[in-house]
């Protein structure tokens, strides 16, 4: 039995010196330690070894087991240090090499202007509203007092998708879809973009809008004028004022364009403003009565004043912007400018 022992011992001392791997690792221990192996074997043999000598043979035997098994322990940690150590220098990262950089990402002059009178008026109290992109004629014309015959309706300058549906002009269509609701008071604020059949240096037939809406018992234009001068106050400065010229827009009665003073000379006159001092910015106006008759508001006892923005217009004028092809053409020199 110490013969058999003795052999076992080298045949293992040999196949050890070839275990390099995970896998040449796990064939060792298959042969020799696992339930079937040729180690735990030795104690099947017992019963060949004369009585009295089988306790110090079990003996004999259960410390080569161990002696083994701490051989295959040995081996373990070795082939796991190897690797480890293969795994770092593979995944070696050379410090005095320069450092791979990404450029920041920033947000469109567009989305910042957006987002900025979103936060001003948000500040009023107003709700944001943002209605579909395609419109029906109802929506877009009829109930906000644009007549079949109104030039607006026209092909040339409208995108029509059928008789009934086409792309919307303007995002007062949203303040109708408030309205019909029938909650009031209202105070609500709806962007968005708008479509339009005009392309030159400063128009585009796709740009944005914001229009606002305030309907309740009361209102008056000396309102919408109080609430234009902190809005213009809050994006171009507090010194700007603004003033009020007439107009008019079918849905709103009186009817304003409202100016305000030079934010580049202070009203001194400039090629900004075109020597006059005073800078076009957006509509607005008391609410028409029929545009209220037509969303079941009694016009007898609330009012309401609207304004329109164009998103575009205020970016050009904030950032000094002469093309507005600039804005949609994502050109990265353009871009990082903000």
């Amino acid at each position: 039995m110490q013969n058999v022992i003795n052999e076992l011992a080298e045949r293992v001392k040999a196949d050890l010196a070839g275990v390099t791997s995970k896998e040449t690792l796990a064939s060792f221990w298959q042969e020799y330690l696992s339930k079937n192996g040729k180690v735990p074997a030795l104690m099947k043999g017992l019963k060949n070894v004369a009585a009295d000598q089988r306790p110090a043979m079990g003996k004999i035997i259960n410390e080569f087991k161990g002696q083994v098994q701490a051989q295959y322990d040995e081996a373990a940690a070795r082939i796991q240090a190897a690797e480890l150590a293969a795994r770092n220098a593979a995944e070696a990262v050379d410090i005095t090499m320069p450092a791979k950089t990404r450029a920041m990402g920033g947000l469109h002059p567009i989305t910042l202007v957006k987002n900025q009178i979103i936060d001003v008026f948000a500040g009023m109290g107003f709700e944001i509203f943002e209605g579909p992109e395609i419109e029906d004629d109802d929506h877009n014309f009829t109930r906000l007092n644009v007549p079949k015959n109104h030039p607006a309706r026209d092909m040339q300058d409208t995108f029509y998708l059928s008789d009934e549906l086409l792309l919307r002009t303007h995002t007062s269509p949203g303040q109708i879809r408030v309205m019909d609701r029938g909650e009031l008071p209202i105070k609500v604020l709806v962007p968005g973009r708008v479509f339009r059949s005009d392309s030159d240096a400063t128009h585009s037939p796709m740009f944005h809008q914001m229009e606002g809406l305030v309907v309740d018992k009361g209102i008056t234009l000396c309102d919408l004028q109080g609430m234009l001068d902190s809005f213009v106050q809050s994006l171009f400065g507090s010194e700007t004022r603004t003033r009020l010229r007439p107009s008019y827009f079918p849905f709103t009665e009186p009817s304003v364009e409202v100016d305000v003073s030079c934010f580049e000379c202070g009203g001194k006159g400039c090629s900004l403003c075109k020597g006059t001092g005073w800078i076009e910015i957006l509509g607005g106006g008391v609410v028409n009565r029929r545009v209220l008759e037509n969303c079941n508001i009694d016009p007898d006892v609330y009012s309401g004043f609207a304004f329109g923005i164009g998103i575009e217009r205020i970016a050009m004028l904030k950032y000094g912007i002469n093309n507005m092809g600039l804005l949609f053409e994502n050109d990265l020199r353009f871009l990082k400018q903000f």
